[in-house]
């Protein structure tokens, strides 16, 4: 939905959320938790600071119905999501996603779709 002319001006410029669902161990489709995504959201808290991006915010989030992908990130306004694996991966996101406006292609997960 596009944001209208009378809305409030954003407080922040863009979400990062980062999945940190946690599922039962063995559970089928697996958790972020599970595969490091409490660290990595921990890791891009800390590189966002340090690459002096304002008004971002990166925050932990409930379960985002792609754990089988995951760690998945989702960036918002844009809704463009992510597999984010390492920090590596988070960088690449952070410096040319949210910094540059760019996209990072290897890392995209098809159509947002929690079906996907």
């Amino acid at each position: 939905m596009p944001r209208r002319d009378d809305d409030p001006p954003l407080h922040f410029d863009a979400h990062v959320f980062v999945c940190c669902n946690r599922r039962a161990e063995g559970h089928a489709r697996g958790s972020c938790a599970a595969k490091g995504a409490e660290r990595l959201r921990d890791y891009m808290k800390a590189r966002a600071k340090e690459l002096g991006l304002p008004r971002i915010r990166v925050n932990a989030a409930g379960c985002l119905d792609r754990c089988e992908s995951g760690p998945c990130v989702v960036i918002y306004p844009e809704g463009v999501w992510y597999r984010v694996g390492s920090t590596a991966d988070a960088d690449a996101v952070l410096e040319r996603h949210v910094a540059a406006g760019g996209r990072v292609p290897d890392l995209m997960l098809p159509d947002g779709g929690p079906d996907t």
